[in-house]
């Protein structure tokens, strides 16, 4: 699956079977052959795109920049001090990865968080991905439109005012729009995920592709399924190779395994949601037949007596006249005697 194809070929009146983001973000934790290995194990598991970040503390935050994520997990208390332990990469480090993921078969893609990182990058990924907390920086926004690409953009932490700004800004540029509902915690609780608000995201910007940008801890994928389910077709999530490790985005990332448990389910949604079009199916002709009623005559009627409805009932099989004609057939002769019970059919009457 092409995310190209996902802008061409989107039908918003059906569920869509979904576009899933491996987010290895900075999980490689600077090392080129960790960063290899996510894309490799991101691959096996069935993503069709895995995506990184790509940033320089010191264009990022402050020196003085307080954290929001579980000090439990991740006891940095500095934004920059934390950033600055996995901003190792730069142009030629991306153009590596994006050889491995051509190589793997899977869709390259890494957030820019500054000008240099949105301009070098271009040349690499088919779509941008615009990050929840640059909803509101639309000089950024504006600057990433000139390239012309579809728009992925995340709305963690936002108001629909906000979201708005930047919805519409982007139409003006003349972008195509993929509008991922997220909610900004590390780890996000179930009961934070919010999923309903996709539905509302779906209903106030009707022209944008739906999506989720998932950070609630994997368990089952229930909670992409869902999303999936109410009309999500970008679904990202935060990836890695090993669960246990320590770090701000390890203990609540999928991995290999997560996602092939995804799919494997998926699949079976897939299977059962069927056809999006109302129709009997082939499998159902021997319940045509046999479950559905005819008129049947419920006392004997002679050779040229007036069929009334008082003489007519209906009962299985269909193999005889449907009961939607009774008016067509109250009033007829009988072209010979009926029996009690017998099925009524056309050739029996005038």
């Amino acid at each position: 699956m092409n995310i190209l194809d996902i802008f061409e070929n989107y039908n918003p009146d059906i569920i869509n079977r979904p576009y899933v983001i491996a987010e290895a973000g900075v999980n490689h934790e600077g090392v080129i052959e960790l960063a290899k290995r996510l894309i490799d194990e991101a691959a096996e598991g069935g993503a069709h795109a895995i995506k990184f970040q790509s940033y320089k503390a010191e264009t990022l935050a402050v020196k003085d920049s307080p954290s929001y994520w579980d000090l439990n997990s991740e006891p940095t208390t500095n934004q920059r001090e934390l950033f600055k332990k996995y901003d190792k990469f730069n142009k030629k480090e991306y153009e590596e990865l994006k050889i491995e993921c051509d190589r793997r078969g899977i869709e390259f893609l890494s957030t820019p968080f500054d000008i240099e990182s949105a301009d070098y990058l271009n040349d690499m990924m088919p779509v941008y991905k615009i990050s929840s907390s640059d909803i509101t920086n639309l000089p950024f926004i504006k600057h990433i439109c000139k390239f012309g690409k579809p728009i992925l953009l995340s709305t963690g932490a936002s108001e629909i005012d906000e979201i708005t700004e930047a919805v519409e800004l982007i139409g003006e540029m003349g972008n195509q729009l993929g509008l991922l509902h997220c909610v900004l915690n590390y780890p996000t609780l179930d009961e934070n995920a919010n999923l309903g608000m996709i539905l509302d995201q779906k209903k106030k910007f009707p022209k944008a592709i739906p999506g989720y940008s998932d950070h609630t801890m994997p368990g089952t994928m229930e909670v992409l399924k869902i999303a999936t389910l109410l009309g999500a077709v970008f679904l990202e999530k935060h990836f890695t190779f090993d669960k246990s490790l320590p770090g701000n985005d390890h203990y609540h990332a999928m991995d290999r395994d997560d996602l092939k448990y995804f799919f494997s389910d998926i699949d079976r949604y897939f299977l059962l949601l069927g056809d999006f079009e109302k129709r009997a199916l082939a499998s159902e002709g021997d319940s045509i037949k046999h479950a559905r009623r005819s008129l049947v005559i419920n006392k004997k009627i002679k050779a040229n007596q007036e069929i009334k409805s008082i003489d007519l009932t209906w009962k299985r099989p269909a193999s005889g006249i449907s009961p939607k004609y009774i008016n067509d057939v109250v009033g007829k002769k009988a072209l010979r005697d009926i029996d009690d019970d017998e099925v009524l059919k056309w050739d029996m009457i005038e």
